[in-house]
């Protein structure tokens, strides 16, 4: 990787993804650890790859999903974007030769989508350099390395502006969910509250969703419907 990168990939040019889901009433964002600071999912582009084939390979690798929701929302690229004190500590803690002229040492323009996805059908993997994963409250960030941070708030307020427009934060909830819960995750999100009745009727005047026959099982009183996106 440190010796043939150059040669495989493009160069200052790196995908970094805020994977993002929703697990007991917290919107959460897979993060990878390397000695106690944790960072984003990302990787880099092959050169006969299209920006959009990457991201795609990186979050399958990350994830293990192949069916999901993403979005590019900003691209990172200031002018003293590189990190070689960082890169130097990551690799010298797994005892790999430092050299300030390796190729991921130099200024770096990062592509950042934003990926929403049910938690429950996540196998997560942390690659070659990481230690473990985790699902962090997205609103509660750890110490992260280089700008990740920065880029995971980024994600959390272009998610806000999206979701009253494109309506995809259902991506984010099992394939056969309640409107009650849509509701949920829409308040938590936009962290306001909205009236339900409101909120139903406009989530289906949409068309997008379809009810399914029977009621949601296990829940005492009324029993909310299921509905489902009718692409799935």
């Amino acid at each position: 990787m440190l010796d043939e990168g150059a040669n495989l990939f493009l160069p200052n040019l790196s995908i970094d993804i805020a994977v993002i889901g929703f697990e007991a009433g917290t919107l959460k964002v897979l993060l990878l650890e390397l000695d106690s600071k944790w960072m984003l999912p990302g990787g880099y582009i092959f050169k006969n790859e299209s920006i959009d084939d990457a991201s795609r390979r990186i979050l399958t690798e990350r994830t293990g999903l192949q069916h999901y929701f993403m979005k590019i929302f900003q691209v990172f690229g200031n002018a003293d974007r590189s990190f070689p004190d960082e890169m130097r500590h990551i690799l010298k803690k797994l005892d790999i030769p430092w050299h300030p002229n390796y190729w991921m040492c130099q200024r770096y323009v990062s592509t950042a989508f934003y990926a929403l996805v049910d938690i429950e059908r996540v196998t997560p993997d942390g690659g070659i350099l990481s230690q473990k994963t985790a699902w962090w409250n997205l609103r509660d960030l750890p110490v992260m390395w280089f700008d990740h941070q920065h880029i995971a708030t980024g994600a959390l307020r272009k998610l806000k502006e999206d979701i009253l427009i494109d309506h995809h934060s259902y991506n984010m909830l099992p394939e056969n969910f309640t409107m009650p819960q849509l509701h949920q995750l829409q308040e938590l999100i936009l962290e306001k509250k909205i009236d339900r009745s409101r909120f139903q009727k406009k989530m289906l005047s949409l068309g997008i969703f379809e009810r399914l026959p029977e009621p949601k099982q296990g829940v005492p009183h009324r029993r909310p419907f299921l509905y489902k996106h009718k692409d799935h």
